[in-house]
């Protein structure tokens, strides 16, 4: 079992400094709107990912007129008891497990796995197709250390290659032996990555399915395209083929960085055929079926921070949501809501008792 004793929070967001102590499996946070609720949860997202789930920028997970924020959780990871204490100040960041500091972030991520589930996430569906590659990549890179790496690379390579490019404009060089370079290495980093990304999504359908014919309450199909095209020609072809248009262009326009994932319900695209309440189902599929290839891969049930679920959902999508996450799959559970007595209400037919905490 995973489980989050306690945090604190020093100058996070809207927290002064605030501490709070969890002892159910369950854990209720009520309040009103802006009290802090959706706070609380990134903040323990944060402990686990070393960044917000919400924001990229520092600055706005940091308190107004102030430099900096400190957070410290207690956890206990099967039976041993863990401490993580993330700081931030004047732009510089640490983060510590058991005291001992991290030289590089990555070594972190997957470690305490979690899944998050907010209002914002309809991006996936609705937004670019920058939101659909961090949902997989923020997935995959807590089950395989190593694509995390080969992706960190291959970011870092491309933004030089970028400035090559911008830089060949500018001065009219031609520097053909350094682009080649810069290739080859996008190959090396880039071809894992495509490799993991289309073998995962074969197996990973099915969860999604069984997933959302259970949530939405009936039968509807649906599928996951991994759009790449490295499916057509392989990576050294394509930019072989594209250096001419990334002169042009003055930026690299194939590869991984690139890919897409088409949501398909009955055969049409999600993002524009699905109601609302089928792409709310989808959504909530998505994630929980994520949640459970982590449960089977690490072998512990991650933590689930679940966001004002009741406004996005209807009374018996809620319900059936409810009975999986009380179940014994499921490890300890963060859920907000704006009523405490709706909160108390739906877990009232489960077994388990809810600990609610008040803003």
């Amino acid at each position: 079992m995973l489980y989050i004793k306690k945090i604190s929070l020093v100058q996070f967001k809207n927290y002064s400094q605030q501490q709070y102590l969890f002892h159910k499996r369950i854990v209720g946070i009520t309040g009103r709107n802006g009290s802090g609720k959706t706070n609380l949860l990134d903040a323990i997202y944060y402990l686990c990912f070393t960044r917000s789930y919400f924001t990229s920028s520092e600055s706005q997970n940091t308190q107004y007129d102030t430099n900096g924020f400190r957070l410290e959780g207690l956890l206990e990871r099967g039976q041993q008891e863990e401490k993580i204490v993330c700081t931030v100040k004047e732009g510089r960041k640490e983060i510590a497990l058991n005291d001992d500091k991290y030289d590089r972030f990555s070594r972190h991520i997957g470690q305490f796995p979690a899944v998050m589930i907010a209002p914002d996430d309809a991006d996936i569906i609705l937004g670019g197709s920058e939101e659909r590659r961090k949902w997989l990549d923020t997935l995959l890179s807590q089950l395989y250390p190593d694509y995390l790496e080969h992706l960190i690379v291959y970011q870092k390579i491309l933004v030089q290659r970028n400035s090559l490019l911008k830089n060949i404009a500018a001065t009219g060089q031609h520097q053909d032996h350094l682009l080649d370079i810069f290739d080859m290495q996008l190959i090396q980093h880039g071809q894992p990555v495509f490799e993991l990304r289309s073998s995962f999504l074969g197996t990973f359908i099915p969860q999604v399915q069984q997933l959302y014919d259970f949530i939405a309450g009936k039968h509807e199909v649906v599928d996951i395209r991994y759009l790449c095209t490295l499916q057509e020609e392989d990576f050294a072809s394509q930019l072989n083929t594209a250096r001419y248009k990334d002169f042009q262009l003055q930026r690299t326009t194939c590869g991984i960085h690139r890919d897409d994932l088409l949501f398909l319900l009955d055969e049409h695209p999600m993002k524009t055929s699905a109601s609302q309440g089928q792409r709310k189902s989808f959504l909530f599929a998505l994630k929980l079926a994520q949640y459970e290839v982590l449960r089977q891969h690490k072998n512990l049930p991650p933590l689930l921070l679940l966001d004002d679920i009741f406004e996005k959902l209807d009374q018996e999508r809620v319900t059936r949501l409810i009975s999986l996450v009380s179940g014994p799959s499921y490890g300890q559970v963060f859920i907000t809501d704006t009523h405490a007595e709706r909160l108390q209400h739906a877990f009232a037919t489960t077994n388990e008792e809810i600990q609610l905490i008040e803003m």
